[in-house]
């Protein structure tokens, strides 16, 4: 079964400086973590709000699922970080 992203829900992971959002590969979740540094842009990660990071993932959806999908098939695993060499 392929991976899919059926649920649009993301969360920001202060702790980490991520945001987290799920994958599913048939019946299994992956996790998945977006690096801060792949979201913010020009902003300083000291100015960065939560809402900064998840307006910023939205905004970037498409090509941080494409990111996700071919991070997932390089390697398949529970969990998957996503740093800016995902997206080069």
């Amino acid at each position: 079964m392929a991976l899919s992203f059926p649920n649009r829900a993301r969360s920001f992971d202060e702790a980490h400086s991520r945001v987290r959002f799920l994958g599913h590969d048939g019946m299994f979740k992956v996790k998945f973590f977006v690096l801060a540094e792949v979201l913010l842009g020009e902003q300083s990660e000291r100015t960065a709000t939560e809402n900064d990071y998840l307006t910023s993932f939205d905004a970037l959806r498409v090509r941080i699922l494409e990111a996700a999908k071919r991070a997932y098939r390089s390697r398949p695993a529970q969990s998957i970080t996503l740093a800016l060499e995902h997206f080069t």
